[in-house]
């Protein structure tokens, strides 16, 4: 399903869990997870998602590109919903990659307040350089094993012995 930002904001959907991607191709191609929605953050057009009322009451995840600007996206958001965790944006993923890494046309370079002291790291490798110029890892060449994995861990450990690993229903927003 897909709704406009001021429809969503007028509901409160009985979910847990929102994740929050920053690419339309991830958006439509994101796996089945019980009691959460995916919502198309749409990079910097994400403010509308952040301000919806009822974030606060929801664990928010939020996965964007592995780049400066991603990093950038995941500040503002945390600014609004301060508990908002990364899925697959760490040293990790993207070294993982190397293949799959393109150049940041327009990197950014500021200060970012938000972010832990891994994702700061890694932002700090990107904007020194580290692993070469300008380096950005989309979020849409993550293997979808990758994928499926990390959202298998996160559903285990939410559910806590709930002895069902498999993700389920897949409802988008």
């Amino acid at each position: 399903m897909t709704v406009r930002t001021d429809e969503l904001a007028a509901r409160n959907p009985s979910i847990s869990t929102v994740f929050v991607v920053e690419n339309e191709v991830t958006y439509l191609a994101f796996p089945s997870v019980p009691d959460a929605i995916v919502v198309f953050g749409s990079g910097f057009a994400l403010g509308g998602v952040a301000t919806l009322p009822w974030l606060e009451d929801k664990e928010v995840i939020y996965w964007g590109d592995i780049d400066t600007h991603g990093f950038d996206i995941l500040n503002r958001l945390r600014s609004h919903l301060p508990s908002v965790q990364s899925l697959l944006m760490d040293h990790r993923t993207m070294l993982a990659h190397r293949a799959q890494w393109v150049t940041e046309p327009s990197p950014a370079n500021r200060f970012l307040p938000h972010l832990t002291v891994d994702e700061q790291a890694l932002y700090r490798d990107l904007v020194e350089g580290t692993f070469g110029p300008a380096i950005r890892f989309e979020q849409e060449r993550v293997r979808f094993s990758l994928l499926r994995d990390a959202l298998l861990t996160w559903h285990g450990r939410t559910q806590q012995g709930a002895g069902d690993d498999a993700l389920g229903a897949r409802r988008h927003s």
